[in-house]
């Protein structure tokens, strides 16, 4: 190798490292911080208090700090989004890459690519206009701001991710698999789904994560459409998640409150990072066999 080329070659990989130590720096930095904010807190409460208490009345005169309703609510929210969003944009991802015509493929690919552009705040704004009045018509209600259009705005939002990453690992799948298969007989439909889709589960998993993990962490769209309310889950009653007991404190909180705020995002990124290791594990476990 010539010595111009070594150089350009030993600054790339200097600068590839480079770029991975911010991103791990950035990591621990943020994990470091949360820890050292989100302690105090929860040493002050006690860790199952504020862990199992169904009660949050952070400003009453006595104050009480239990964030269980918070995170069932971030739970099943997240599990009834991935339930509706992930077979929609799993099959969406199929019928672009293997059976759409060009040009109706280019245009839904088009479709799907503004929904990723639109901002958070319009689909809130959206649900809220649109799908809250809907709930109170439908379900005969008196309040439309419940968990279950929190689900159905979540389901949407992650649907360009679930689509797009899942769309590329289709197109990744050789060209020679799907044609040996249907030599031996099959169909296209059998051929996608026995074929395509296992050689692809892996990419298609990633996408998953990467939407699920979307759902978990919003919050302006949701904080438009949930209610806001210290309940336990009921897809029909107003709630907070775990995101939006933050966003809707934050900027008035002082004292224990601020401090119990920080303990609040401290378990949600716990959340995100355990549940993050288990799909990963999950997902290197099913490659494996």
């Amino acid at each position: 190798m010539k010595p111009k080329a070594k150089i350009k070659e030993s600054a790339m990989g200097a600068l590839f490292f480079v770029c991975g130590a911010i991103s791990v720096v950035c990591v621990l930095v943020i994990t470091v911080y949360l820890i050292v904010a989100g302690l105090p807190a929860i040493q002050e409460i006690g860790i199952i208090p504020f862990l199992t208490g169904t009660e949050w009345s952070s400003t009453a005169a006595e104050p009480k700090f239990g964030i269980l309703p918070f995170i069932l609510t971030t739970v099943w929210g997240t599990l009834g989004a991935a339930l509706i969003g992930v077979p929609v944009g799993v099959l969406t991802a199929i019928y672009l890459s293997k059976m759409a015509p060009r040009r109706m493929a280019d245009a839904l690919r088009m479709g799907v690519q503004l929904l990723a552009g639109i901002p958070s705040v319009v689909y809130g704004l959206v649900g809220m206009t649109i799908l809250v009045p809907g709930m109170m018509q439908w379900f005969n209600l008196s309040n439309g701001t419940c968990l279950l259009a929190a689900i159905l705005v979540l389901a949407v939002m992650i649907l360009p991710t679930v689509v797009s990453v899942s769309e590329t690992a289709l197109d990744a799948v050789p060209r020679e698999y799907e044609e040996a298969s249907m030599a031996l007989g099959a169909t296209q439909t059998e051929t996608v789904f026995q074929v395509s889709l296992r050689a692809a589960k892996g990419g298609i998993a990633s996408g998953i994560v990467l939407g699920i993990g979307r759902a978990v962490g919003e919050a302006m769209a949701v904080i438009m459409v949930a209610g806001n309310v210290a309940n336990m889950p009921g897809l029909f009653k107003s709630v907070t998640f775990l995101t939006t007991a933050v966003a809707k404190e934050m900027s008035y909180a002082s004292g224990l409150q601020r401090e119990a705020l920080f303990s609040i995002a401290l378990v949600l990124f716990c959340f995100v990072m355990l549940m993050n290791i288990l799909l990963n594990c999950v997902i290197k476990k099913r490659g494996t066999k």
